[in-house]
């Protein structure tokens, strides 16, 4: 093997060990850091660097067992409904309006109109947020369903979706429609096997899930 190949070995662990630091998500950053700490373990044993290989060898093992534990942890999750002139849900927009307009640019919260405000808890901590109104009679428009950067693996989304959804049934809805306005939020709503409203042209942007 040439030396130049094995440089390029080297170039693409640091590379992968310097995303996974900048990665917000706990669970992504340790499959990431996963993967460069492997790769910097085959170079460290290709090169003879029995000190880099064995090192990055631990470090992979220490990945593989914490994201089996973040994989497999327990978690309980409720909802906390708040009014929609809830001092505390003022103070959490704002704290995050930064991100907030990045996975959903342009958003406006009008508590005349945005009438189901929820804050998804997990083992009681806040998660996210959940701001909803009535469309019609049997459908729900999900105007903003944000998740705090420590919380994204999709487990809010399969909670709000798949068991909170009952809350929405127990109201005569029947269908949701979520609004895709970043390919963050069009990629996870695809996941929670969301379908295109149909004749939206090439710039689709609502979704619709029956319940």
């Amino acid at each position: 093997m040439e030396i130049d190949i094995l440089e390029w070995i080297g170039y693409l662990a640091s590379i992968l060990v310097a995303i996974s630091l900048m990665l917000t998500s706990i669970v992504r950053l340790r499959i990431v850091n996963l993967i460069g700490s492997g790769t910097f373990a085959v170079y460290g044993f290709l090169i003879g660097s029995l000190p880099v290989g064995f090192v990055n060898l631990f470090i992979v093992f220490v990945n593989i067992y914490y994201l089996y534990l973040l994989l497999n942890r327990k978690e309980y999750f409720e909802t906390l409904e708040v009014s929609p002139e809830n001092k505390y849900l003022a103070r959490y927009l704002k704290f995050h309006e930064n991100e907030i307009e990045r996975y959903f640019p342009g958003f406006l919260f009008d508590p005349q109109k945005h009438s189901f405000c929820f804050f998804i808890l997990r083992d009681a901590q806040v998660a996210g947020l959940f701001i909803a109104y009535p469309e019609n009679d049997h459908t729900l428009h999900v105007v903003l369903d944000y998740v705090g950067p420590r919380y994204r693996d999709l487990k809010n989304g399969y909670y709000i979706y798949n068991k909170f959804v009952n809350f929405f049934k127990e109201q005569n809805f029947n269908k949701i429609i979520a609004e895709a306005r970043s390919k963050h939020h069009y990629k996870y709503l695809q996941k929670l096997n969301f379908k295109p409203l149909p004749d939206q042209g090439e710039q689709e942007l609502l979704f619709e899930k029956g319940i």
